[in-house]
């Protein structure tokens, strides 16, 4: 593509889309890669002689970045109904560093950042969205839609949840040097609860016809069924049970099983009922 069309292919996308925005759609505009636009920005600036910035972007690279993404958002129309454009942008920078401009002008001015991992691509695991890299500062206003129409705890789930990835991240540099078995037994415990959330509720097939997708309302119950794995795991270890029968119950692999069969979110309460008392089961057992 020539350079000239290369800079504004993304101007005429974020055109057609307000487009059918201004008629009442909710559109989705997806720009890769920005990274390539901004380069077409570039040659076209040394071509014009302006005055070079970092990396030799031109100066008003911020600038533009933002006049793009700005045009994002929802509206009221003129024949008074709602449209929105949501506005998606890949950015590829050269040697994955994050560092360079195109990357850190979009940092400054989205709201999210989904950053993909190619550690995780190759293990396969799908999507490879680092969870560490990662982030939204959306929840502020979007958790009491959460607590209105979801569950009352979603925020307090979603918190928890990211906090054993965290702990995890932290435990597995230990783990490299001294192997699992050398960790506390409650340590351990996190190690296999955070293995159940990224293996259980983050990875996903996406040519699996039902795991797919996943319905909200879905992921809260799955969210929620891996806290109350811990819970009752916690309790029963210490009422004298041993770590490798309370992850070994049968309820917990069919529950993990699940997700892939038909029909799964009307039968998820009672799989989880099911393995807290085989859990529970354990103490009797020892």
């Amino acid at each position: 593509m020539p350079v000239a069309a290369r800079e504004a292919s993304v101007y005429t996308g974020i055109t057609i889309a307000e487009y059918f925005r201004d008629m009442g759609y909710d559109v989705a505009l997806m720009a890769d890669s920005t990274s390539r636009w901004a380069e077409a920005m570039r040659e076209i600036s040394s071509r014009l002689e302006e005055m070079p910035g970092e990396e030799g972007y031109p100066a008003y690279l911020s600038s533009r970045i933002a006049e793009f993404y700005e045009r994002a958002g929802r509206v009221n129309t003129l024949s008074g109904e709602d449209g929105s454009v949501t506005a998606i942008g890949a950015v590829s920078p050269p040697g994955g560093d994050i560092s360079e401009p195109v990357s850190q002008g979009t940092l400054r001015i989205v709201k999210v950042f989904w950053g993909l991992d190619a550690g995780l691509a190759r293990q396969r695991h799908f999507p490879a969205i680092n969870w560490l890299n990662s982030y939204s500062l959306y929840p502020p206003s979007l958790d009491q839609w959460y607590r209105d129409n979801i569950g009352q705890d979603f925020p307090e789930i979603r918190t928890a949840i990211s906090g054993l990835l965290q702990i995890e991240a932290e435990l597995q540099e230990i783990v490299q040097l001294v192997g699992s078995d050398a960790l506390p037994v409650d340590q351990q415990l996190t190690l296999e609860v955070a293995r159940m959330i990224r293996e259980y509720f983050l990875q996903q097939n996406g040519f699996d016809p039902i795991d797919a997708y996943c319905d909200i309302n879905l992921q809260y119950r799955m969210a929620k069924a891996v806290l109350t794995f811990q819970d009752a795991a916690k309790s029963a270890m210490g009422a004298g049970s041993a770590l490798s029968d309370v992850v070994n119950v049968p309820a917990r692999s069919a529950l993990l099983r699940g997700r892939f069969e038909e029909g799964y979110i009307d039968r998820i309460d009672d799989m989880v009922k099911t393995m807290v008392d085989e859990i529970e089961a354990t103490v009797e057992e020892n």
